[in-house]
């Protein structure tokens, strides 16, 4: 079983006690690996009991689970599959551990049956390059780089802290390391829409990259440092201002347009006819982060209607649940998203 043993301790009996309680032994094969899985202070094991509501008592390399059923079997599944990550080379954080839990919760509340089996393993999406292994932590992030794999379009549209950047750049850098591409091009709106870069000071890179930040800090994640700087200079990664990139043609290229909320109907047409032989585009923003003036229609809005449905192009939406940097950006972005939900009642009253 993944390197560890599952012993049930508890005695039997013919039904379940009224409690619904359950307790069993995980014993691991690697004192190492068990170490590492627990986490210093036993950090990870203390973060399952406060998600899950159960109590975790290790003992050498074997941790003793008990408390209600759903939630112990979700906790063996996590446990499980964040040793097999060990036992790959990997190595568990606490967000990996969030991760975990997140997955193995969804797995059982997306049961459509009560007669459907629960998953023995955890199963998740990830994206591998040399320097780095990084696994879905949500549903929606497993759905968007299952996405990623199989469409040559792929939107993901929803508010900060979900991974949609990231993972979008971590993909591409995935393509170019396997040879599947020649280069990656990324591109955002400068400076809001208008793309006003002209007054900025310093050549091309120096006026965007502040812009693109972000970007790079991926990129940077995922490939070792020199690599990026040689890849740069050699315009195997390009940077490419959305202005700039009218009459092109990207083949053989991952390319990423990051907030796209914030490009006109005809920048954002322009953008996706730019798609060539052997290219994939990503598309990634935040409609309710608009920054265009009033009165004018998001690229991006428009897009994900216009194109709903066609073949090839996938668009996934992340929710406030899906935000996986500090859980309080994830009680702000459901603040702000109540707010906005009052004043368009509101609005809508008016009139």
């Amino acid at each position: 079983m993944n390197g560890h043993e599952l012993m049930t301790t508890s005695p039997r009996q013919s039904k379940p006690p009224a409690t619904d309680a359950n307790h069993f032994v995980l014993t691991f094969e690697n004192n190492r690996y068990a170490s590492e899985l627990f986490g210093q202070f036993d950090q990870n094991l203390k973060l399952l009991e406060q998600r899950l509501q159960i109590d975790a008592r290790p003992r050498g390399n074997s941790v003793a689970i008990t408390g209600d059923v759903v939630a112990t079997n979700q906790a063996r599944r996590a446990l499980d599959y964040l040793y097999g990550r060990l036992q790959s080379g990997g190595s568990v954080e606490l967000s990996d551990v969030e991760g975990a839990i997140r997955m193995a919760v969804a797995a059982d509340d997306q049961l459509l049956l009560p007669t459907m089996e629960r998953k023995a393993k955890l199963t998740m999406a990830q994206i591998s390059t040399r320097k780095k292994t990084i696994a879905a932590r949500t549903p929606m992030q497993d759905a968007y780089i299952r996405a990623l794999e199989r469409s040559e379009l792929v939107f993901g549209v929803g508010p900060a802290g979900t991974g949609k950047t990231y993972l979008a750049v971590a993909y591409a850098a995935q393509l170019l390391e396997r040879g599947a591409v020649d280069r990656i091009v990324l591109s955002r709106p400068a400076v809001e829409a208008g793309e006003r870069l002209g007054f900025l000071p310093g050549d091309m890179k120096e006026k965007v990259d502040p812009y693109l930040r972000p970007l790079y800090d991926a990129l940077y994640d995922m490939m070792p440092g020199d690599k990026v700087e040689r890849a740069i200079t050699a315009g195997v990664i390009e940077i490419a201002p959305l202005a700039f990139m009218r009459g092109r043609t990207l083949a053989n290229a991952a390319v990423i347009l990051d907030e796209a909320q914030n490009t006109t109907s005809m920048q954002m047409k322009m953008f996706l006819t730019r798609l060539g032989e052997n290219g994939r585009m990503i598309v990634t923003g935040d409609p309710s982060q608009i920054d265009l003036p009033r009165g004018m229609k998001s690229g991006l809005v428009e897009a994900l209607q216009i194109l709903r449905g066609v073949e090839g192009v996938s668009v996934v939406r992340f929710k406030d649940a899906d935000v996986v940097r500090h859980p309080m950006v994830a009680r702000i972005v459901r603040a702000y998203e109540s707010q906005t939900a009052v004043q368009d009642e509101s609005e809508h009253m008016d009139r």
